[in-house]
């Protein structure tokens, strides 16, 4: 097995960790536009290339299952070939896919190359994790605010900028424009994993065994309470619109809402990661965020129109532990490589059920009739939510699980 090394820095001013904040923060750019960007244009595509709605509902699933699927795949290539260049081969699959998707002569092509695009987004969701960990071990907080922050606004703009420029020119250059940050990020990575000083280095062997993450508790304690946030976040979107709809709101009320309840991701990003590194156990953010979701769900399903955008609010702060668990992830684990391989093992699994979150509430809502049943389903994923943040919480590493030695992790 080949070594792979990832440097310690302890001076962020050197070039290359200058060019390393650079890098994280054009990677965590791309990590949604290519979904967001897309699927305000699904209808115009489908007109050209001939396609209804069940391939459009196709490629609404796609993005969750990619995520899973190739998240799994990162760490087994990160053992071999480091971080940065793993980093480096993601974003230039994705880079090409985008330009693939944009050249599409037909629906099989733009399917294939979408799956491509977001394989290489899953591989960049999981390696980002670790990335911090190595180049900024002194700045956690501070650096998974900033790409958790660049996440939320390409997340935003994508979509802003969707229409306008495929007005303006076409649906192929709306759809490709998202290849060029990808690419940059692509040649930052591969400069670094070029230039990384001869200075000290962590050889992947040097922490020891690599730890054995399914037999963790505190990994599936994250598994858990990354899995049920994300069951909630995409049911919200997904089905956020029907609810209102259904109880007699326009159309434009829901897409408000949803906008609205995504807007709560910002303010997340710039306060829970400093909750989480600085509370030797944060599990008072997982019982606040499980109690606003639960009246959050509750309210829409008693009164939906009478206090809709509470009830949206309480929903869009109640998923802040979807940072909780990123920032936990580097505080759980001792090196890079470790939290590549928890970042993997959370990440694909939390993925992999988010696919089935909207279907099944769809399916459920369908059997029953109303939003009754999938809104109480909802609420009841609370429970698992503090179950898994208890044990996800509780300071101890994944390593080794012993107790965590808080004044190891900087703030």
């Amino acid at each position: 097995m080949t070594t792979t090394t990832t440097p310690v820095v302890s001076d962020r001013r050197t070039p290359v960790a200058l060019l390393a904040g650079l890098a994280v923060a054009l990677t965590a750019v791309n990590l949604r536009t290519a979904v967001t960007g897309f699927s305000p244009l699904l209808e115009t595509i489908g007109d050209e290339l001939g396609f209804g709605v069940a391939v459009a509902g196709l490629l609404g699933t796609v993005p969750a299952a990619s995520f899973g699927l190739f998240g799994f795949f990162a760490p087994v290539v990160t053992r071999r070939f480091g971080l940065e260049r793993t980093a480096a081969a993601a974003l230039a699959l994705t880079a090409l896919s985008l330009l693939a998707r944009a050249a599409s002569p037909s629906t099989p092509t733009l399917v294939a190359a979408t799956v491509l695009a977001l394989a290489g987004i899953g591989a960049a969701n999981v390696v980002i994790v670790p990335l911090v960990k190595a180049w900024f071990p002194d700045r956690i907080a501070v650096w998974t605010s900033v790409y958790l922050l660049l996440l939320q606004t390409g997340q935003f703009v994508a979509p802003l900028l969707a229409v306008p420029v495929a007005e303006g020119s076409s649906w192929r250059v709306s759809v490709g424009l998202w290849a060029v940050p990808a690419a940059l990020a692509a040649v930052a990575w591969l400069a670094i994993s070029t230039r990384m000083p001869a200075g000290p280095r962590v050889p992947a062997a040097a922490s020891g065994r690599r730890p054995t993450v399914r037999r963790s508790a505190t990994a599936w304690g994250l598994v858990t309470l990354f899995a049920v946030t994300a069951v909630s976040n995409y049911g919200i979107i997904t089905w956020l619109p029907a609810v209102l709809t259904d109880a007699g709101a326009s159309t434009s009320v829901g897409g408000t809402m949803v906008g609205l309840y995504s807007v709560w991701g910002v303010l997340a990003a710039l306060l829970v990661p400093q909750l989480a590194t600085r509370l030797p156990n944060p599990f008072a953010v997982v019982v606040v965020c499980s109690a606003l979701l639960v009246a959050g769900y509750v309210g829409l399903l008693v009164a939906p129109l009478d206090g809709t955008v509470l009830w949206v609010c309480l929903l869009g702060v109640g998923v802040s532990s979807f940072p909780l668990c990123l920032t936990l992830i580097n505080r759980r684990t001792r090196t890079p490589q470790s939290a590549s391989a928890v970042s993997g093992f959370v990440q694909g699994i939390g993925y992999g059920l988010a696919c089935l979150g909207p279907v099944g509430l769809g399916l459920l809502r369908e059997y029953s009739g109303s939003w009754t049943a999938p809104l109480v389903v909802l609420c009841a994923t609370a429970v698992p939510a503090l179950v898994g943040g208890w044990f996800a919480c509780r300071p101890r590493f994944v390593d080794d699980a012993s107790p965590a030695d808080e004044t190891s992790h900087g703030a």
